[in-house]
Formats: structure tokens, C-alpha cells, sequence
């Protein structure tokens, strides 16, 4: 029986792998960069050519993220999709490993698996974007580690592990900026009565782990803000990672309608959290600790979700992992026969249901949006065939990163997006406001300077159209590069300029 046991145990594990890996197939087979990655992967390759984020190539998330993005490319090769999706999968493999480890500690490897299983599914929920090496996948891995390491069973009254634990979650906070706010309800964590008598500790004992989970969370932002000063970039790291993300306008529809999408297509992770939120079955009773900072976690991913104010669908994925673990505890019981539920919703055939219909949906989703995206733009393969690998290129418009992907030229000009020249408000059009009044101070001074470090061969005016909103001739500085230039092409998305 114990032998049968294991062998449905790997099974079911290889099973939860093999799901994995073709539920990401798409991603795997695509030949392009998506979504968000178009602009790491330009900054990366600025930093793989010997250049500097936030100097060279400015973007504003944090350094390990590029960093991460430039160790890829430095050993795969620049434009290198499939080595960047294959390293995408097996983080995610990962992050369910580790909630698999959780799972399990707190409570048995039925748990575990549906855990993994959970986070597997979820993740990459509805949208193909959300199957985008992005910050939020990046985020998910440290953070539930540090969790794993936090929820161990240790019986030390020091726990030095625990500074691993604050390391990996500076780490998150180093891959996107929300993964900070996760941070808390781990110190808080340590620090509760549940926690202290189920371990036999005094406060004092809370107050010195906590202390030394700190102390690994601030020794690592230490390091990084070393090297970042040694590469002369701490001041610009430090403006755009934190200083220039003010939030002038608040997309509140666009918020309810992706929290209503999320909710229905993740319909399982909710219903899962609810239970665990009334624990009816007592399924958490000697765990209380554990389960408060699981909803805080909760709590602190809701928060993160809603800073930027934006509610893009990927903002979304740092609610998987806290809701999988609480949900899985429950699922487990029921796909196990172990718990009766009263209402049909919860029996083990509705849920085997919906995680199916979710598999499917999702499935259909990524490869219907990505069959569409698969080859370079017209504007692109013009550039490319009209140039040398060692021209530069400025593209004046919203999606300009792609187009020096796809075109594989560098950027003449350090703003890879245009939105610090332009005020430019992520999240959705603005009619009838003027954004230029949030125009980076000094934009414009810097890129004259860039080009006249490096003419771009190409000036590719993506806001060309009579209705464009952000036309060229209403930008001084552009206007005039422009005169030095001629247009030699017109494609479907705008207008390219030579240099005379």
C-alpha cells in the first residue's frame, strides 16, 4: 500500500508538470518578446552591450528584474524567445515547488499538490499577457520561498534562516516594487501571540527573529545600492524605481471590471479563500498564525494590485500564491473524500469542472492572442532590411520597445518609451487632458544630447495619423531632428524618416 501510495504521489506530481509545461506552449513556441517584456528585454540588451539602466535605457521598474533579463540573453543570445520563455517556465515550476513545501509542512502532500496545482492553472489566468516573463511572475518566486522559510518548523529560538527569508524578500522587492508590502505581514508574522505559544517563545524571541529577517531584507537592498552606486546609477535607479511613480489619474472601471473577471476566472481560489476565511471545518485550528498572515498576505496583494492605480490583468497574478494555500487545504479534503460539503459547488465533480473549464478556456485564449503576433511588423522588416546591426533607430510613439525588438536595432535615445517626453498616463486614453504637464523636467534636454552622441539612422513617427495624439510638430526638439530627415517609407503604423 505504501509503495501504491508513492506511485500515485509521482504520478500525480508528473502529471501537474506535464500540465504545466503545456499550458505554457504557447509562450514557448512563440518567436517574439510579449507585453512587458519588449521593454525589459531593450533594456537588457543595452546592459548586454555594455550599458547602464536608467542612463542608457530607461524603464521603471527595479535592477534585478534587468539584471535577470540580461544574465538570460548574456548566455542564450540576444533576441533569444525561447530560451527567455523556457527559463519563464521553469520559474513558475519554481514558485510551485515552493508552495508545494508549504502546502505540505502545514498540513500533508495532498495539500501540496493541489498548492502547485492551484498556482499551475491560475496563474497565467485569461489573458496571454499574464504568460509574459513579467514582474509579478518574477516577484512570486523569492516571496514564496521567504514564506517557505518563515512557515518552517524550527524550534530555534534565533532562527537564522530567517535572514535568508528577508534576503529573498528584498529580492522580490528588487524584481517589482508591490512585492515590499508583502514583506510585512511576515514581520507582523513573528510577532503574534498564535505564533509565539505554538513554538514555546517568549517575546523576546519574537522580537530578535524578527529583528534578523530585517536585518537580511536590508542587507540585500545594502548590496544592490553598492553596486548600483559603483555603476553611478543610484540616484537615476532610485528616482525611477521609486520617486517618479505618483498616481495622477485612478482607473476605478477598469479596476471593477478585471477584479470581476479575475473573481469568475478564478472562481475555485476565491470560493477556496472564503472557506478558510470562516474555517468552518477547523481545517486551521492549531495553524491560526498561519493562516492570519496568509490573509494579510492577501490583503497586502490586494494592495499591491491596486497601487499603480492602472488594474492591468497581470497586476492580478500576486493574489495566486496566498489564495492557492489557503484553498488548497480545503480542495484537497474534498477531491480526497474526506470532507462531505453541503453545497453541490464544492462537491469533488463542480470544481474538477471548473478547474477544467478554466485549463481550457485559458488554453484557447493565449493561442487564439498570440497567432497574431507571431511576425515582425511591416515598420520593422523595412528597418531591418534597410540598415546595418549596428545603426541606431528612435521610434516616436506608445509600443515603441517592440519595434526595436523585432527590427533588432538599438535605441538612439535612452527613452526606449516615450512617455517621460510625452506625460504619457499607463492604464488607459485620457480624453480632453493634456498630459504634457507631467513631461519629465530635463526630457527633452537629454534626448537632443542623445542624439547627438548617436544621429539614429531611422526616426520611425508612429503618431503621424490626423487624429495622432501626440503629433511631432508639437514637440520643438523632435520637429527639428526632423528637419535633417526625409520620409522614405509609409507603412500601416506610420511614417519612417531617413537622415538626409
Amino acid at each position: 500500500m505504501l509503495t501504491r501510495s508513492v506511485r500515485q504521489f509521482q504520478f500525480a506530481a508528473a502529471a501537474i508538470v506535464l500540465l504545466t509545461v503545456a499550458t505554457r506552449l504557447p509562450s514557448l513556441l512563440h518567436p517574439q518578446a510579449i507585453d512587458d517584456e519588449a521593454v525589459y528585454s531593450v533594456v537588457a540588451n543595452e546592459i548586454v552591450d555594455g550599458g547602464r539602466p536608467y542612463l542608457d535605457a530607461i524603464e521603471r521598474k527595479p535592477p534585478l528584474l534587468f539584471w535577470t533579463y540580461a544574465a538570460v540573453f548574456k548566455v542564450a543570445g540576444k533576441y533569444n524567445w525561447m530560451a527567455l520563455h523556457a527559463v519563464a517556465l521553469l520559474w513558475t515550476l519554481g514558485t510551485m515547488a515552493g508552495l508545494y513545501l508549504i502546502g505540505r509542512r502545514l498540513f500533508n502532500r495532498e495539500t501540496g499538490l493541489i498548492a502547485a496545482l492551484l498556482y499551475s492553472v491560475f496563474q497565467p489566468w485569461a489573458a496571454a499577457n499574464n504568460l509574459a516573463f513579467n514582474g509579478e511572475l518574477l516577484m512570486n518566486f523569492p516571496l514564496v520561498w521567504a514564506w517557505a522559510i518563515a512557515f518552517g518548523k524550527s524550534e530555534s529560538r534565533w532562527r537564522p534562516e530567517l535572514f535568508a527569508a528577508g534576503a529573498l524578500l528584498c529580492a522580490g522587492f528588487l524584481l517589482k516594487q508591490p512585492a515590499a508590502i508583502a514583506a510585512v505581514p511576515i514581520g507582523f508574522y513573528l510577532l503574534l501571540p498564535s505564533y509565539r505559544s505554538s513554538r514555546r517563545l517568549t517575546w523576546r524571541d519574537s522580537i530578535t527573529q524578527a529583528l534578523i529577517l530585517t536585518a537580511g531584507f536590508f542587507s540585500a537592498l545594502a548590496l544592490v545600492a553598492i553596486i548600483l552606486q559603483q555603476q553611478g546609477i543610484l540616484p537615476e535607479a532610485y528616482y525611477w524605481t521609486l520617486t517618479h511613480h505618483a498616481v495622477p489619474h485612478v482607473f476605478w472601471e477598469r479596476g471593477v471590471l478585471f477584479t470581476l473577471a479575475f473573481i469568475g476566472a478564478c472562481l475555485p481560489l476565491v470560493i477556496g479563500a472564503a472557506l478558510a476565511l470562516r474555517d468552518k471545518p477547523g481545517l486551521w485550528v492549531d495553524k491560526r498564525a498561519e493562516r492570519i498572515v496568509l490573509l494579510g498576505l492577501v490583503g497586502a496583494s490586494m494592495l499591491g494590485t491596486a497601487a499603480g492605480a492602472r488594474f492591468y490583468p497581470h497586476y492580478y497574478l500576486q493574489l495566486v500564491p496566498p489564495l492557492a494555500l489557503l484553498a488548497a487545504p480545503y480542495l484537497a479534503e474534498i477531491w480526497c473524500g474526506r470532507i462531505k460539503p453541503r453545497s453541490w459547488l464544492l462537491r469533488p465533480a463542480p470544481i474538477t469542472i471548473l478547474v477544467g473549464v478554466a485549463v481550457l478556456a485559458f488554453s484557447i485564449s493565449h493561442w487564439e492572442s498570440l497567432a497574431w503576433h507571431r511576425e515582425p511588423s511591416e515598420t520593422a522588416r523595412y528597418i531591418t532590411g534597410h540598415s546595418a546591426p549596428n545603426d541606431r533607430i528612435f521610434v516616436w510613439g506608445r509600443s515603441a520597445s517592440a519595434f526595436y525588438l523585432y527590427a533588432q536595432r538599438r535605441p538612439a535615445s535612452r527613452y526606449v518609451l516615450t512617455y517621460p517626453l510625452t506625460g504619457f498616463i499607463f492604464g488607459g486614453d485620457l480624453p480632453g487632458v493634456d498630459t504634457r504637464k507631467w513631461i519629465v523636467p530635463g526630457a527633452w534636454e537629454a534626448l537632443d544630447q542623445d542624439f547627438r552622441k548617436h544621429p539614429p539612422l531611422y526616426i520611425v513617427d508612429l503618431y503621424a495619423g490626423p487624429e495622432a495624439q501626440y503629433p511631432a510638430s508639437q514637440f520643438p526638439v523632435l520637429a527639428r531632428w526632423l528637419e535633417s530627415y526625409e520620409p522614405v517609407a509609409r507603412t500601416t503604423q506610420g511614417v519612417i524618416y531617413r537622415i538626409r
